[in-house]
């Protein structure tokens, strides 16, 4: 079996991680194209070399750019790539515009197509990334949903035959790399100390394309009354710079983007996290770190209903939100038991379209 995947940004670098392992521990063929979405080293080529994953097959360097122009531009070059390799699968992960570039050029030149981590919804249609997800799974032939939840809307959709639940790869990544690191210290801005700091990231447009929201943002970290380690996405320090806000005021201790076993390492040493990201909301879950996320929802509902994750509907709460008191204990495992990245091969293999 040959599978070609498609990954262009860093939450698709961890799941692509113990993908590429479980089809090189299968003796499957495995081509690895990597769009370029996320084209900053310390956002793209550090994975690479972290998670001993493959150096890509193909880099098709896109850069940076709006959705369309971005999406665009995939789609230019993944037709030949795709009609040069001449994959049984193209894989595609979670919900960015490599996500859909790779959806669309893979159905139009009828190559069968499995999407991983599919059927999550926020149900916001404002988010670009609901709709590439939605889209996504709706193209695909073979939709590997991470939890029962993502199965129950898939279902909905009327997705259900086609869908499978393979429990989700970032659980296998991640707690693999918190055993490595569990005992290391994290590298910490100078003054804050582990086990007392809050870890924040924010970086979906909704947050940092408006102004006013925002201000209200870095206003409501700087104000927390614990140091907030902030790991700064490009996007946001553009955006920060734009409209002329401090990212080293009051309680913020602005770094940059860290590599994903010291992201897992800080997580692990903070308080609390703060912030937007899908991936880092369930990481926070798995390393029993309470988070706050600064949406109006959230595709990982777990989190939630298990008391480790709040919605920061209301900014002004954000010091009580972060300040509330310990989630009750859990032992449940809604994202898996850490062998989906098996799983999921499993599927590939026994759901291959006959061509």
């Amino acid at each position: 079996m040959k599978v070609l995947s498609i990954v262009g940004a860093r939450p698709q670098f961890v799941k692509l991680a113990p993908i590429a392992h479980a089809l090189d521990a299968a003796g499957h063929e495995h081509v690895i194209v990597h769009t370029g979405q996320h084209y900053d080293e310390k956002m793209s080529d550090v994975f690479f070399a972290d998670l001993g994953i493959p150096a890509p097959d193909v880099h098709l360097g896109v850069g940076s750019g709006s959705h369309g122009v971005q999406t665009g531009s995939m789609l230019t070059q993944l037709d030949a790539v795709l009609e040069e390799h001449d994959p049984d699968w193209v894989l595609v992960y979670g919900d960015t515009n490599s996500t859909i570039a790779g959806a669309l050029s893979a159905v139009k030149l009828h190559y069968p197509l499995a999407h991983l981590e599919a059927g999550l919804r926020s149900f916001n249609r404002r988010m670009p990334e609901e709709h590439n997800r939605v889209l996504t799974d709706h193209a695909a032939d073979l939709c590997l949903a991470p939890t029962e939840v993502a199965l129950a809307h898939l279902t909905d959709e009327g997705l259900g035959e086609r869908a499978v639940v393979t429990g989700d790869v970032m659980t296998d990544v991640c707690l693999a790399t918190a055993e490595r690191v569990r005992d290391r210290q994290p590298d910490l801005p100078e003054g804050v100390v582990a086990g007392e700091y809050v870890l924040s990231t924010i970086h979906r447009a909704e947050n940092t394309d408006d102004p006013d929201r925002l201000s209200a943002i870095i206003t409501g970290l700087a104000a927390l009354p614990y140091p907030v380690v902030l790991t700064a996405h490009p996007r946001l320090v553009a955006k920060a710079k734009d409209q002329g806000l401090d990212l080293t005021q009051g309680s913020l201790h602005t770094i940059e983007p860290l590599d994903y076993p010291a992201m897992v390492g800080a997580v692990q040493h903070a308080r609390a996290v703060v912030t937007d990201s899908g991936g880092l909301q369930k990481e926070a879950f798995l390393l029993r770190t309470p988070a706050t996320t600064v949406r109006t929802e959230t595709e990982w509902t777990e989190t939630v209903d298990l008391g480790w994750n709040v919605l920061a509907l209301d900014l002004d709460r954000l010091t009580e939100l972060v300040d509330r008191p310990a989630p009750e204990p859990t032992d449940a495992t809604p994202y898996g038991d850490g062998n989906a990245a098996a799983a999921t091969v499993t599927a590939l293999e026994e759901h291959l379209p006959r061509r």
